[in-house]
């Protein structure tokens, strides 16, 4: 392959990926900046054909499970969704009364100093290391997006994952959720029948 070619995805395959807020800042506590992410995950559903099979939004980081076009690596989805949501959170984050505004933003801008960029602020983390899920292997699969659902359990946010409003875990309880999804359910015992996007 050349080094100016992009990879080739196989159809069968998908990436749980994990991004994380400079710090672990815990940035994502107000409604208006977890909207953000769910109207900027709908973008890019809409816009680039991505395909969510799984999302669960915390305070400080974002899981996906995720099918990007044929002809794109997670890592393009990556950078563009972390290109695409840096000013909108930014944004956000100036125009609500957020006593801890002025902190975050100093470690936003601070992050970005010593990486020399061109962007002032830096929201995200730089690395997420992509996990490729072989869609053929329902068990995999369904055990990352369990896992993704329980996370505002574990973290003792609500009781039953579907009560958290931004996961993809309504979608998968029939109650319709922020984000368009795609729900996979096992059907069988070795098979999995993807549900269309609500």
């Amino acid at each position: 392959m050349l080094s100016n070619d992009k990879p080739i995805i196989p159809l069968d395959s998908c990436f749980f990926l994990t991004l994380n807020t400079v710090d672990k800042i815990d940035v994502f506590v107000r409604p208006a900046y977890k909207q953000a992410i769910a109207d900027a995950l709908n973008y890019f559903v809409d816009s680039q054909d991505l395909v969510i099979y799984a999302w669960a939004l915390m305070t400080s980081h974002l899981h996906l499970i995720i099918r990007t076009k044929e002809t794109s690596a997670p890592a393009y989805f990556e950078r563009d969704f972390k290109k695409h949501t840096t000013p909108l959170i930014i944004k956000t984050i100036e125009m609500e009364m957020d006593f801890r505004r002025d902190w975050m933003m100093r470690h936003f801008e601070d992050y970005g100093k010593p990486l020399r960029r061109i962007e002032k602020f830096h929201l995200w983390q730089n690395c997420s290391s992509p996990l490729r899920i072989d869609c053929q292997q329902p068990g995999m699969l369904l055990n990352r997006i369990a896992h993704i659902h329980e996370n505002p359990v574990r973290e003792r946010i609500v009781e039953q994952p579907e009560s958290y409003l931004f996961s993809s875990a309504r979608d998968y309880a029939g109650m319709r959720g922020l984000v368009n999804v795609r729900v996979v359910q096992q059907q069988g015992l070795f098979g999995l029948k993807v549900l269309g996007v609500n």
